[in-house]
């Protein structure tokens, strides 16, 4: 009861510091900026001097003066964003938690009209102190570093994500050994064995996974023709436009070049997952499921459900999800989450320039428990982009959410080998059949499937 007067005050909390966001936004429209404070900064954005990402509160200060405010919104998520107000000028700062970056302006506003500071296009980082301004969740995304010398900083770029988009300097002013194509290509590996298992035709073929995440760029040439059914829950999703969160775990669990189960056909349910939603969203997904398989075949059958996120003792309605999760066990679909109650696992990321199929050539990710029963590879992997049916990004640390459709995509593989394999025995098996390292327990992807083959003839 106390969680819930807790969460009330903290909901009425981040209302009431929207409703004076807000104020202040309104206020800002309705005031005339000056002409010439106006005309300063369209000739600065025009020069680049404010650009998106690349700008601090600081800059702009230098250039106007003191502002009339400087507000810190409070609310949910990973974001930190910070308001500088002049007369009818609102400029927005942000940057992620958790990360010793400084906050650099997102968007800037003139009289209520947005003025383009290069949002839309990529980001051109013009001084070497630029690229400390870059976090280690987003990174290099769409951005260019071809005026940069970068010899200096192999050891910061290792620690940084980029995309296929991104634009690097003549190899002469590269970090030595630091080659991204190769980066980009080396990550798309699963790792641990799972290429040799789809040479044998261990794929996931006849088997469907069902992801819950947040809304999909559906085109994308990795998973396009892997969807049998997509569906988005509520307009507001349905009308939005694709997030970060989807292709990556899509493509984790089904992508035909960095995927662990390429065979598998997908089943997608889009979510507002940002919003921390009901458990019953969930029960709801999971009952439809349940009801699908009854009137399909076995190969039609949805066998893996994977969602990344592990929120659900914290949401409301946690007894129907406990009630969910056993209903779904009872008809053999493995419900594969993010919450250690199912399964304390942990991340992997792979030392670069290490042999991906050899469990010695990982380290514990960011994501770890220390006393995971297993360990599974996250970070430094190439996955589907939602910025374009051909983007890639190459991702330093992957978190829990991109284990989570690994494992679903392992357990298609052992759905295939053995159709009428419990979800409790594809768990056991998972940990009995693990190596031991010194990053602990690593998933063995080949001991795994033999264990499989082995209890199926028993």
């Amino acid at each position: 009861m106390g969680r819930f007067i807790r969460m009330r005050y903290k909901v009425a909390f981040i209302i009431l510091g929207l409703i004076v966001f807000l104020s202040l936004l309104v206020f800002s429209f309705r005031e005339k900026p000056d002409k010439a404070v106006a005309d300063l900064i369209r000739s600065a954005a025009a020069d680049g001097k404010l650009a998106y990402k690349l700008t601090e509160p600081e800059e702009l200060e230098t250039l106007l003066g003191p502002p009339l405010s400087k507000f810190k919104p409070e609310g949910p998520g990973g974001l930190e964003t910070v308001i500088l107000q002049y007369r009818g000028i609102n400029a927005v700062f942000t940057r992620m938690k958790n990360y010793p970056v400084p906050y650099t302006l997102k968007s800037i506003s003139v009289g209520g009209r947005s003025i383009d500071i290069g949002r839309k296009r990529p980001i051109l980082l013009k001084k070497e102190a630029d690229i400390r301004k870059f976090d280690p969740f987003w990174g290099f995304e769409d951005a260019s570093l071809v005026n940069l010398d970068l010899r200096k900083h192999g050891e910061f770029l290792h620690t940084i994500p980029f995309d296929s988009r991104t634009k690097w300097p003549e190899p002469n002013k590269m970090p030595e050994g630091f080659d991204p194509a190769r980066l980009l290509e080396e990550g798309k590996n699963q790792g641990l064995g799972i290429r040799k298992l789809h040479e044998q035709g261990i794929d996931g073929r006849g088997v469907r996974i069902a992801i819950i995440d947040q809304p999909l760029l559906r085109n994308h040439i990795e998973y396009a023709d892997k969807i049998s059914h997509y569906q988005a829950k509520g307009l507001l999703v349905k009308f939005s436009s694709p997030k970060m969160h989807g292709p990556p775990v899509a493509s984790i669990a089904v992508g035909k070049t960095c995927g662990v189960a390429p065979g598998a056909g997908l089943y997608y349910y889009a979510l507002r997952m940002t919003s921390m939603p009901d458990n019953q969203v969930y029960c709801d997904i999971i009952d439809k499921i349940i009801q699908l398989n009854e009137s399909a075949t076995i190969s039609e059958q949805i066998r893996v459900v994977s969602i990344s996120t592990g929120m659900f003792p914290q949401q409301a309605h946690f007894d129907r999800w406990k009630e969910t999760l056993a209903n779904a066990d009872k008809h053999r679909i493995l419900v594969v989450t993010c919450d250690p109650a199912l399964l304390k696992y942990g991340t992997l990321e792979r030392i670069p320039g290490k042999d991906a199929d050899d469990p010695s050539s990982y380290k514990p990710g960011i994501y770890s428990h220390k006393d995971a029963v297993l360990m599974v590879p996250a970070g430094n992997r190439t996955t589907a982009s939602c910025e374009g049916p051909q983007v890639y990004t190459y991702w330093t640390n992957g978190g829990m959410s991109w284990a989570a459709p690994y494992l679903a995509g392992l357990a298609a593989l052992a759905y295939q080998v053995d159709p009428k394999i419990e979800p409790e025995k594809i768990i056991q098996l998972w940990i009995e059949t693990a190596v031991k390292t010194d990053a602990g327990p690593v998933v063995n992807p080949l001991g795994f499937i033999e264990a499989v083959k082995k209890s199926a003839k028993i």
